[in-house]
């Protein structure tokens, strides 16, 4: 077992140790005692360095003791003294979260009946798993409020050691015997942690709900805390004051314009679109026009195209729309196919298409009137055009 520092004092960022182990050439160390937070409960890891050598993980192994990582080796046995120093950021950090975390979960519990399911502290953002159907933007911003109030009461934040068995008041049952570690914020918490925390609240700062998804039946907030909500408030302020001034507004006149510019957007898109089916419908009766009926009446047409010729759709429909038309566009750059089939053609386009690609090592399929599909990735469409044109009964390429 090591002697965990960080339990009775999370301030502590300096200490001295003994070695106990060392193994993987000297890039694992276990010691009599460290101040290092090993990854657990929801808390990262702390980082920093022993004896000089960068500390990048710390983990905890089944017999309580604390396995250090590092960079590269240390060059210590078994019974040499060595310095620590923790990352002071990092743990700042840390604790910052993990205590606006417990404030959170209990002020969600004891104002609302919303109980913590789960807790993540990550680089990229910390959430708070809570058993409630659905949060609204109100329900979020009145917990975001009563959490800064209990923020700004400056309350106390101690820890104590104390019998599971006799332990008491504790917002979660703890599963373990023995002694538990409570951490307590005065009037409002006690709940069993080994991690790192504030000696009041008004250290954790600001604290910020951010957004809630729904997860497995409950809600998921996302939340930040202290310098991380102030780095990300500012940060979203910087991001309002740009689109103010691209749109020459005020900021609290964006999220208008904005919906106005969405609408104009929209209006224009669905323009944009009746004035390429009009395109497509009139480029798709000069193909027909000029194509030579076949055997059979039907006027087959074959056109190359660029992109995906999904992109061309509506060229398709409209062809599908004629008396007596085929048209089979293929894009050279992606091996995509497209055939398309009016009524009267007596081509099954969907059918067609399958087997001539399923026969080349591809895959498509479709309606009668519309099929699509493409060659086997990497394969080049020049070589088996032809055949896949005959196969299809455009003839050879």
């Amino acid at each position: 077992m090591t002697d965990r520092l960080y339990h009775t004092d999370t301030a502590l960022l300096r200490f001295d140790a003994t070695v106990r182990a060392v193994e993987a050439g000297g890039r694992q160390v276990v010691l009599d005692r460290t101040a290092f937070y090993p990854t657990s409960g929801g808390q990262p890891h702390d980082t920093g360095t022993l004896g000089g050598v960068r500390v990048v993980d710390v983990t905890e192994n089944d017999d309580e003791t604390v396995v250090h990582h590092l960079e590269a080796p240390l060059a210590a046995r078994p019974g040499d003294a060595v310095a620590g120093a923790v990352d002071a950021a990092r743990r700042h950090d840390h604790r910052q979260q993990h205590s606006g975390q417990h404030l959170i979960s209990a002020l969600a519990e004891d104002r609302f009946g919303w109980r913590t399911v789960s807790m993540h502290i990550g680089a990229d953002g910390c959430t708070v798993d809570l058993e409630v159907a659905a949060l609204g933007d109100e329900g979020l911003a009145t917990l975001e409020a009563q959490v800064n109030e209990a923020v700004a009461a400056a309350l106390p934040v101690s820890v104590s050691f104390e019998d599971a068995a006799v332990a008491s008041g504790l917002r979660k049952p703890s599963a373990r015997g023995g002694t538990l570690r409570i951490v307590t914020i005065a009037g409002v918490d006690r709940n069993a942690c080994g991690g790192t925390h504030v000696a009041h609240t008004a250290q954790i700062g600001l604290v910020r709900l951010l957004r809630t998804e729904a997860v497995r039946g409950g809600t998921r907030v996302a939340y930040l805390c202290g310098d991380r909500a102030l780095r990300q408030a500012r940060q979203a302020q910087a991001w309002l004051q740009q689109a103010a001034r691209q749109l020459s507004a005020a900021p609290h006149e964006v999220p208008e314009l904005v919906a106005r510019q969405g609408e104009r957007l929209q209006a224009q898109e669905r323009e944009l679109a009746r004035l390429r089916e009009t395109l497509a419908a009139h480029e798709a009766r000069q193909w027909h026009a000029e194509a030579t009926p076949g055997a059979d009446g039907v006027r087959r047409v074959v056109r190359h195209v660029e992109g995906a010729v999904k992109g061309h759709e509506a060229l398709a429909r409209a062809a599908a729309a004629l008396s007596g038309c085929a048209l089979l566009l293929l894009s050279p750059g992606t091996g995509g196919v497209l055939l398309a089939a009016s009524a009267d053609s007596g081509v099954d386009a969907g059918a067609a298409l399958k087997g001539a690609l399923t026969a080349l090592g591809g895959r498509g399929g479709g309606t009668p009137r519309l099929a699509q599909g493409a060659l086997a990735a990497g394969t080049p469409l020049a070589p088996v055009e032809g055949a896949l044109r005959a196969a299809l009964g455009f003839g050879g390429a």
